[in-house]
């Protein structure tokens, strides 16, 4: 099996070739049709960057229904806090953080987690039963590890959907992977 870093960027080379503002669109509406997001009192949603599916177009029709939506900072040791954004240009105009991705302000207010939170998460690349390749810092992985209870949604192309993935047992799995083509229910 190839290892982790090969991975990524093979993953990373296969997701820019897949992004098209046609799938992110289709990705955006099949995953606001989720009944979990729906019926969500906190959506915990990453700020795209680079290739991965947009979350701008997802985050503002959230906040138009009425969705507390907060975003990740990414913080020394490998730790991630959330922060209520209620206006995404506090995002786009905040902190670019060690990671080049916009980061909102440390002293707006953490949201509270309950079991009703959905937490929206990045990846290069997913296998169906969960597994989930990140970007090597283990931040989502900590901070899921905390909260076992929340639904978990990655937004994907097909492209980046794999049989196999290197699983680590500190990696978390999510519950379900919404592409430009259908949403998989892992773990079930």
């Amino acid at each position: 099996m190839q290892d982790k870093k090969e991975l990524r960027r093979h993953f990373s080379a296969l997701r820019k070739k897949a992004k098209t503002l046609l799938k992110d669109m289709t990705i955006t509406k099949s995953v606001l049709s989720i009944s979990e997001l729906s019926d969500a009192d906190t959506v915990l949603l990453f700020a795209s960057f680079g290739s991965e599916p947009n979350t701008w177009e997802l985050a503002n029709e959230l906040m138009k229904n009425g969705k507390t939506v907060a975003f990740p900072r990414c913080k020394d040791e490998g730790v991630m806090t959330f922060h209520v954004v209620n206006d995404l240009s506090l995002l786009r105009d905040g902190d670019v953080g060690r990671y080049g991705i916009c980061e909102p302000d440390g002293s707006l207010p953490c949201p509270d987690i309950t079991e009703r939170t959905v937490c929206i998460v990045p990846g290069l690349a997913f296998t169906e039963d969960g597994g989930r390749l990140g970007y090597g810092g283990g931040y989502y992985d900590r901070f899921l590890a905390e909260y076992p209870d929340i639904c978990t949604i990655a937004l994907a192309y097909e492209a980046v959907i794999t049989d196999s993935l290197p699983l680590s047992e500190h990696d978390v799995k999510i519950n379900q992977i919404v592409t430009e083509e259908r949403t998989v229910l892992c773990n079930e």
